[in-house]
């Protein structure tokens, strides 16, 4: 009687494991690019992304996206713009340490996926749709969002920096 039992449990317990997949934290990131005075374009870095990815291309039904990258890792090659960033007038990270999404549905289209979620920062959260690929155990997705819907740098012109934000998620997976 306990072989069976015991059979069918490692079955379950090992089939449920091979659909987790970790972030590859080292060779995740998002890139974030933003106008600047309507000539430059600054562009800038988050890491530190953690969280729980579930993604079978075959069926996504299950699938599962709930990940955050850590707020204080803003990185633009300017360290004094970094701390400014990192501060009360833009991210607030000492209050708001995460920036996190979670998708509620993903569609594919073609050789693409569709995914609808919510964008969380600052304390702010709005929906969003992310186009991304899948290849090799890494989706790349890519979005815009409005920083003023989330606060950010509510203070300073949208000639200094732009309304809108461009985004690419990067989420290298192990199985």
């Amino acid at each position: 009687m306990r072989t069976p039992f015991l059979t069918v449990f490692l079955f379950l317990l090992f089939s449920s494991l091979a659909q987790a997949q970790q972030i590859d934290a080292e060779k995740s990131k998002v890139i974030f690019e933003i106008g600047n005075f309507k000539i430059n374009t600054v562009e800038g870095t988050f890491n530190g992304m953690h969280g729980k990815v579930k993604f079978n291309p075959d069926n996504m039904t299950n699938a599962v996206f709930d990940v955050c990258v850590d707020a204080a890792t803003i990185d633009t090659d300017i360290k004094k713009r970094d701390e400014h960033l990192r501060g009360e007038d833009f991210f607030n990270a000492a209050k708001y340490p995460e920036i996190c999404i979670k998708v509620q549905s993903i569609q594919r289209q073609d050789d693409q996926y569709i995914a609808n979620g919510e964008l969380t920062m600052t304390g702010e959260t709005g929906d969003i749709t992310i186009i991304f690929t899948y290849e090799d155990q890494t989706l790349r997705g890519k979005f815009t969002v409005k920083r003023l819907d989330y606060g950010l740098g509510a203070g300073t012109s949208t000639l200094t920096a732009s309304n809108e934000v461009d985004i690419t998620i990067i989420c290298k997976l192990i199985l």
